[in-house]
């Protein structure tokens, strides 16, 4: 055997051996860390009350305050997307190891907040339900459409709001498992906004138009042990603004927010509910809000790029799918607290720190630091060969081996990377088959291009390689600039037992602060930019 030979025979053979682990391996990470844009008006207010004197975080506080006041403010303010009316309707979940995570701490505040509120504006303030969520019939008989019972009228319940408090949302899931049962889908429903209609003709019960809004509060065990894989990927998770939150303090002798505090609080909350005209039920749909010319620009590269991102692999995208809806009715909230009907930049910059906080959150709780590294590689493979095929024009898959990976990536690897492009919605490959010359034998020949877009833009998500977000908006002047991550569906490699086990790439949660490079010291900087 020639040296050239050999040579060629002993790449191959080390591509295809196990990597040595390195000794500074390390899967550790740290935890979610919230931007501070996010605690922005009166929310942020309210969450710096509540957490002053207190164990309880202050972001789990802001989120069940969110809760509480996408509930209140009703069906009045709406922003159209296509054919869709949204609210700022949320539903929300606190997640926390048992006893760290202040969960009950963390809603306190808001209760008494929602009391005061009641005190002065009896008709403003919603109606609170404070958990036993177990059937669709039994959230259709909250605010019911009015009923028979026996030969009596049973009156309809007229306002339509209610704030349901779950602090134990293991009951939810323990629920959703039991055989038959519609909670999931009535939840998925409520979010939506559409009337709840009878299941069953023994049971006529129904609620038209509901405004349903859900705080929800578990630790990541039962969660993970509870929610079926059906759950996971239906909808039903997707449609939660789930966040990692635990004390970040010890207080041996905590002490109660003031009365006069939660007084003042409680007058801004009815300024809001007036200004929004809660109380009015009936008139639904009656203030329409838009984005400001400057926030829309801000949506639209947001849109392209993080928002519909899906570097982190098929089951955390599916848990964050709804990250653009989520974000436009955040920012209307926002919006609203400041007493405004358009949604401006700053509304969309707090609006997208929750959202941030929320899918670092989902990775932490759902994905191992591994299957974080794992995602990264691919993302990279993908990335390298979307980089060849702009040069090369067209490859086959053996071509793809040789000369962009230069025999040195697992097959698995670049199945995978190959996979991510392919099944990308839009897609960033198209397979082309080339019939064999007459008379040869053997199938026809297999090459990959890229879509025309891809061939014009490019396809790499920065935000999937772990470039800081908070640059000039002149950086972002093309639509596919941050375009969507490159995993979409991809085999677990692990279970291919041929891929390295890489250290975590830049956007893995083990690095510090956010996956878009966003740090609570930057969150002062980045909103003053905005602003």
């Amino acid at each position: 055997m020639n040296r050239e030979a050999y040579e060629r025979q002993a790449a191959i053979l080390d591509a295809h051996m196990p990597p040595v682990p390195r000794a500074d391996d390390d899967n550790h990470r740290n935890a979610p860390r919230p931007d501070l844009a996010a605690l922005y008006g009166l929310v942020g207010d309210v969450a710096r009350a509540g957490s002053h004197s207190t164990e309880a975080n202050p972001f789990a506080i802001a989120l069940n305050f969110i809760a509480y006041m996408s509930c209140a403010v009703g069906r009045g303010p709406y922003m159209s997307v296509a054919n869709t009316c949204h609210h700022a309707r949320q539903f929300t979940l606190h997640i926390g190891r048992s006893g760290r995570g202040r969960k009950g701490d963390a809603v306190s505040l808001v209760g008494r907040i929602a009391e005061a509120v009641k005190e002065v504006s009896e008709h403003g303030a919603p109606k609170i339900h404070r958990g036993g969520l177990s059937t669709r019939e039994g959230l259709a008989f909250l605010i019911h459409d009015g009923y028979k019972d026996g030969k009596d009228e049973v009156p309809a319940e007229e306002d339509k709001r209610l704030w349901v408090i779950e602090s134990e949302f293991a009951n939810v899931l323990h629920q959703g498992k039991r055989e038959g049962n519609t909670l999931s889908a009535a939840l998925r429903d409520l979010w939506d906004g559409v009337s709840i209609k009878p299941a069953t003709k023994a049971n006529r019960l129904s609620a038209t138009a509901p405004h349903v809004c859900l705080s929800g509060a578990v630790t990541p065990s039962e969660l993970r042990s509870l929610m079926a894989a059906r759950e996971l990927t239906n909808g039903f998770a997707n449609r939660f603004l789930m966040i990692w939150a635990e004390r970040t303090k010890m207080l041996p002798f905590p002490t109660p927010t003031s009365q006069e505090t939660v007084d003042a609080l409680a007058r801004r909350v009815v300024q809001v509910l007036e200004f929004c005209r809660a109380r009015e039920w009936v008139n639904r749909d009656h203030m329409s809000m838009e984005l400001t010319p400057p926030a829309r620009e801000r949506y639209g590269k947001l849109y392209m790029g993080e928002l519909n991102d899906t570097s982190a692999g098929e089951r955390i995208s599916s848990l964050v799918e709804r990250r653009a809806p989520m974000l436009l009715r955040l920012a209307m909230l926002f919006a609203l607290c400041d007493l405004q009907s358009a949604v401006d930049v700053p509304h969309v910059q707090a609006a997208l720190a929750w959202v941030r906080y929320s899918v670092e959150s989902v990775k932490f709780v759902f994905a191992s630091a591994t299957e974080e590294s794992e995602a990264a590689e691919v993302n990279d493979a993908a990335q390298k060969i979307i980089d060849f095929l702009r040069v090369r024009g067209r490859a086959t898959r053996t071509e793809l081996t040789v000369d962009c990976f230069r025999r040195h990536s697992s097959k698995s690897l670049i199945d995978a990377a190959l996979d991510a492009l392919l099944l990308a919605a839009p897609p960033r490959l198209v397979v082309t088959e080339t019939p064999r010359p007459k008379g040869s034998p053997g199938t026809p020949t297999k090459s990959y291009q890229l879509t025309g877009a891809n061939c014009a833009n490019s396809a790499n998500s920065d935000n999937g390689r772990g470039k800081s977000d908070n640059r000039p908006d002149s950086e972002f002047s093309e639509v596919c600039e941050r375009s969507s991550g490159l995993v979409g569906s991809v085999r677990t490699l692990r279970e291919q037992n041929e891929t390295p086990q890489g250290v975590a790439g830049p956007n893995s949660s083990r690095t510090s602060q956010s996956s878009h490079g966003f740090s609570e010291a930057d969150a002062g900087v980045a909103q003053e930019e905005e602003l």
